[in-house]
């Protein structure tokens, strides 16, 4: 968990290739769907590109497809972002026989958040999210060629949205799992490497 821009896929991509971990993003998750140019992507397309978050039951049943069908250990980045939807992540992994052993909450002040994002490019082509400078010249990826672009909810009007729905619905996630022993809070405002390593000393008991 954390606040837009925290690094939370950048650290999911680094337990993901440490410890081959099944990552479910739910971003990725909304943004394949919306690729897909189903009806259900389009009315997803429309609440996020005005910053709002999607509803609780349309995001859980896509994220029940996914856990039904591995094994594995999963990492959940980005999810659940309200008490409700901790409620119906908690039922639906009772319903699969799974529950979540650590709740991670990556902190950032809100100055360093502004600054991430609007550096924030991601590829059209293979989704790679980049980070360039203001001296950066050029829209081309340097992983696949493709065309970099700014997601429409990374533009600053949207971020600032962002930050009032996760401080009004997101916080108060971190009550609901304060007394259960799972959770842990990492200083997000660190290299990704001084970030990770913090990170594992409070997972690695639990992961297989």
């Amino acid at each position: 968990m954390g606040c837009p821009g925290a690094g939370k896929g950048t650290q999911s991509a680094k337990l993901v290739d440490t410890y081959h971990l099944k990552h479910i993003s739910t971003g990725d998750v909304l943004r394949g769907e919306i690729a897909s140019g189903s009806e259900l992507g389009k009315q997803i397309a429309g609440i996020i590109n005005q910053g709002n978050l999607v509803p609780d039951e349309m995001m859980i049943s896509m994220l029940e497809k996914i856990v039904s069908t591995t094994d594995k250990d999963i990492i959940f980045d980005g999810f659940p972002r309200t008490v409700a939807q901790a409620e119906v992540l908690d039922e639906m992994m009772q319903r699969l026989g799974r529950n979540i052993d650590r709740v991670i909450m990556i902190t950032l002040p809100e100055s360093e958040v502004v600054g991430r994002i609007s550096s924030r490019r991601q590829c059209q082509k293979c989704g790679e999210i980049l980070h360039v400078g203001p001296e950066a010249s050029g829209n081309v990826c340097p992983v696949c060629g493709g065309e970099l672009y700014t997601r429409p909810d990374d533009t600053p009007e949207r971020v600032k949205h962002r930050l009032e729905v996760y401080h009004q619905d997101t916080l108060p996630v971190k009550n609901y799992y304060a007394g259960t022993g799972k959770y842990v809070e990492i200083n997000g405002n660190q290299t990704p490497d001084q970030v990770f390593e913090d990170m594992q000393q409070y997972i690695l008991e639990k992961v297989k």
